[in-house]
């Protein structure tokens, strides 16, 4: 195969070679560095997924920058706060984001704004006359990126990535996933997000697949996309493989796709196995963290275990501790920590943060779970979720497992409320199958049969929908604060 002339990107009516993104990526680094952007200066992107945000995102790293990638779904007060912190010497934006960035020139620094109707437009920078730049060597543990975290845990901090902990990550999720050139990845996922920017995008590029890109979810959009390009990758979180389980010719709609991977949130076991029975096809899934350049353990094709997220992969090792840092047996919980060259070099200006993130060398992740004797990983919940009820400690996850195998529920997150008996209470906050409805007494009296009693909910919600972010985690901070004030 000549990988020159290979599609890399398919966009609407668009196809663009590996030679073209080479090319015209040279070309706008070459225009960047004339306007005097250097090695080691910032360059933020906050814009949709476009072929424009890869031109502008490996133009950065070719000129030997640091790519610092922002949500477009930010608001004004959250972009200033992040644009703030970053202090990117230039931009690349939705021009829904000028009024915000032109405010912060001075103060964040920045010299040129980037987009349609911007300082400069990409096109613009990077005239076919002028000789595109070549990669600016970098040695690897220069900072390849900056990429935000979540905030489901509070005050978002700047995760810096090197190019070692890229290389890695996107080397294991080719090895692991068998990706090859004749791969179509269907892509709706954030690029801002570790999982769309290193597992989907990044991985893609390694294995010279072709990435078929969506500015977002649209169900008929996407199965029409799958249809059109020969998708053979489907990437997705839970809540769009439990949409698509309602449709009754599923498995003729998916056409070409070989393999699927659930990002983002877990997904329930239930729902893994009605869509292997629906396709024929195992939902894939992985354990990892912008922390840690995405992924950390991987759920094997020889050997998928349902309700694991598999092994650790690569070098990576991972190691079950308890509060004071010491390692934990086979078969007992404990909170996951990861070591490996995949684990991130700290948060951007943020040391006390990084010092505390550590046991040693080993991050810690915030999240329980258990190792069997095989060595795959199991997930409990994450500690700072675990429900005290009457002195009774409850894993929400749990509790949600039992909930999704009762079909009527199609979104569940059980969370932990003040109670004034019990310190708190467990709630279950639920969201209907289409054209379904839910009693909560005959849900009540299932989940009696299931579970202990003080880890059955005192109290079902129903709601039409459950708040997400950008890239598909459940919110649950939000979902608990508008029980509270509602």
């Amino acid at each position: 195969m000549d990988r020159h002339l290979h599609p890399a990107v398919i966009q609407g009516e668009d196809t663009i070679t590996y030679a073209q993104l080479d090319r015209r990526a040279g070309h706008l680094a070459a225009g960047l560095a004339g306007l005097g952007l250097a090695a080691g200066d910032r360059v933020a992107l906050c814009a949709p997924n476009s072929v424009e945000w890869l031109y502008v995102y490996f133009a950065a790293l070719k000129l030997g920058a640091t790519a610092v990638t922002l949500s477009n779904q930010l608001s004004a007060q959250e972009l200033s706060l992040l644009a703030g912190h970053a202090r990117p010497k230039a931009v690349y934006a939705d021009p829904a984001h000028y009024p915000v960035l032109e405010a912060l020139r001075e103060t964040a620094g920045i010299s040129w704004i980037i987009g349609a109707g911007g300082d400069h437009e990409p096109a613009a920078l990077m005239p076919a006359a002028s000789e595109p730049l070549g990669a600016v060597e970098r040695e690897r543990d220069h900072t390849a990126c900056v990429l935000y975290t979540g905030g489901t845990t509070g005050t978002p901090k700047g995760v810096m990535l090197s190019h070692e902990n890229i290389n890695t990550a996107i080397h294991n999720v080719v090895r692991m996933e068998g990706s090859n050139e004749n791969d179509r990845v269907l892509c709706f996922l954030p690029f801002n997000h570790v999982f769309g920017q290193m597992h989907i995008m990044n991985a893609t590029v390694l294995s010279a697949g072709c990435l078929v890109l969506l500015p977002g979810y649209n169900q008929d959009e996407a199965l029409e996309a799958v249809a059109r390009h020969g998708v053979t990758k489907l990437y997705a979180v839970p809540t769009v493989y439990v949409r698509l389980l309602q449709l009754s010719d599923l498995k003729a709609r998916l056409g070409k796709v070989r393999y699927c991977f659930s990002a983002a949130a877990s997904l329930a076991r239930e729902h893994v196995l009605r869509w292997r029975e629906a396709t024929g096809l195992a939902i894939h899934e992985a354990y990892g963290m912008t922390e840690t350049a995405s992924m950390v353990t991987f759920n094997h094709h020889r050997r998928h275990l349902v309700g694991s997220v598999g092994e650790p992969v690569g070098t990576t090792e991972v190691s079950i501790r308890d509060a004071g840092g010491l390692a934990l047996p086979t078969g007992q919980s404990g909170e996951i920590c990861i070591r490996g060259r995949n684990v991130m070099q700290g948060y951007l200006d943020n040391p006390s943060d990084t010092r505390d993130l550590f046991y040693g060398d080993w991050l810690r992740s915030g999240d329980v779970g258990y190792l069997d004797q095989d060595g795959y990983l199991f997930i409990v919940d994450r500690l700072k979720e675990m429900i005290i009820t009457g002195g009774e400690n409850v894993y929400p996850r749990e509790v949600e497992e039992v909930i999704f195998q009762w079909r009527q529920i199609a979104e569940c997150s059980v969370i932990g409320l003040p109670d004034p008996e019990y310190g708190e209470r467990v709630v279950a906050v639920c969201v209907p199958t289409p054209g379904e409805s839910i009693d909560a007494l005959e849900l009540r009296a299932f989940l009696k049969t299931k579970l202990s009693g003080y880890k059955v909910p005192k109290e079902f919600v129903i709601k039409n929908d459950l708040p997400k972010s950008p890239a598909g985690k459940m919110l649950k901070r939000e979902i608990k604060k508008d029980l509270i004030e509602g």
